[in-house]
């Protein structure tokens, strides 16, 4: 069994460490004996919607996401919006998040469209959110940290990742931290957030397999080691309220 995973943009979009975002879905295939093959995608390079089964898309400054913006308008947000209706998975996080919506709004000037395969919207605000943040998902816990100024509002087709506990989420208003919509996930937890959250990395990795594979059921690892990061993390988080 093989697992193609693209990384979206790294030298403009991958700013707080998110790389590592990579590196753990890799690793955690790897552990189950899986092939893992890497490519990353500049802008201006072809992407190619019939290659990968699993893409990462970080965040980056502002110069960085006006390149990005640019590069997806056109054939490229083109081939990755086959690749996600033909069944493709994808992370994003932060900026590559708020690229997946359906348009960003600044404080002056227009909108910014993004790529509208995620039924969200996103505003500049005038305060930065700079904290732990810790969420509560059906599936366990999210622990990250958030450095945004961006408010994310979902729209009926998204339902929100995670309900937040300590921290602001998707825009300080509504307890909601990312959104999911089929299976393409987005969120404001950098980290890198996956080495933390093991069952977010796998949620995505058997949604990637099953693109190619069909349906399966990844085998069990010991994950001590990462819950017990999640659990310090989660306890600073509630100490620094």
């Amino acid at each position: 069994m093989d697992l193609r995973i693209t990384h979206l943009y790294p030298d403009l979009m991958c700013i707080y460490g998110d790389r590592g975002n990579v590196l753990a879905l890799a690793q955690r295939a790897r552990w189950r004996g899986i092939d893992v093959e890497v490519r990353d995608h500049e802008a201006g390079d072809e992407l190619d919607p019939d290659w990968a089964d699993l893409y990462f898309f970080g965040g980056g400054q502002d110069q960085g996401q006006d390149v990005v913006s640019r590069d997806l308008q056109g054939p490229n947000g083109d081939a990755l919006r086959r690749s996600l209706a033909a069944g493709a998975a994808v992370l994003s996080v932060c900026g590559g998040y708020q690229l997946l919506g359906r348009e960003y709004i600044p404080a002056e000037g227009p909108a910014i469209p993004g790529l509208g395969v995620l039924d969200v919207t996103t505003r500049a605000g005038t305060k930065r959110f700079v904290n732990n943040l810790l969420a509560e998902a059906p599936q366990g816990t999210l622990i990250g940290f958030e450095n945004h100024s961006g408010r994310t509002y979902l729209g009926p087709a998204a339902r929100p990742l995670a309900t937040v506990l300590v921290g602001h989420g998707n825009n300080g208003e509504d307890k909601t931290e990312g959104a999911v919509q089929g299976k393409i996930v987005g969120t404001y937890c950098h980290g890198s957030v996956l080495p933390k959250n093991p069952w977010l990395a796998d949620l995505l990795l058997s949604w990637a397999i099953e693109r190619r594979h069909g349906p399966v059921e990844l085998s069990p690892l010991d994950d001590s080691d990462e819950l017990a990061a999640q659990r310090a993390a989660a306890e600073v988080a509630r100490t620094r309220t």
